[in-house]
């Protein structure tokens, strides 16, 4: 049995190790996030929880995020990029991508990282 919280985790440092992610939001709605940050501030939530939504039918995964990039590669190659990073760390335990859905969240001048 896959450990949802463990595999989204390391969806989530795969995702962060493509080259032009400086960041991994939790996925969802502006207010959601904003009740997620709040509940965390009050230690109403732990902040250790993972950011990645991974929900698993069978072998097959639906995965969720919010990124933050900087402007170094298009954003189309980024995603292209973050994709094939969440289907290798997939793959490792034997399981499919059936669905995902990344947000760029922010984007990161250059000259400002």
């Amino acid at each position: 049995m896959t450990d949802i919280s463990v595999l989204s985790r390391r969806i989530e440092d795969g995702i962060l190790a493509t080259a032009s992610v400086r960041a991994v939001y939790r996925a969802g709605s502006l207010v959601a996030n904003l009740v997620d940050a709040g509940a965390t501030a009050l230690r109403l939530r732990e902040t250790s929880e993972p950011v990645v939504s991974v929900s698993l039918d069978d072998e097959r995964v639906t995965v969720e995020a919010s990124i933050g990039v900087d402007d170094t590669a298009p954003a189309r190659e980024t995603l292209i990029e973050v994709r094939g990073a969440v289907e290798r760390t997939l793959a490792a335990d034997g399981l499919a991508l059936d669905r995902i859905a990344v947000t760029i969240a922010y984007v990161q001048a250059r000259e400002s990282s």
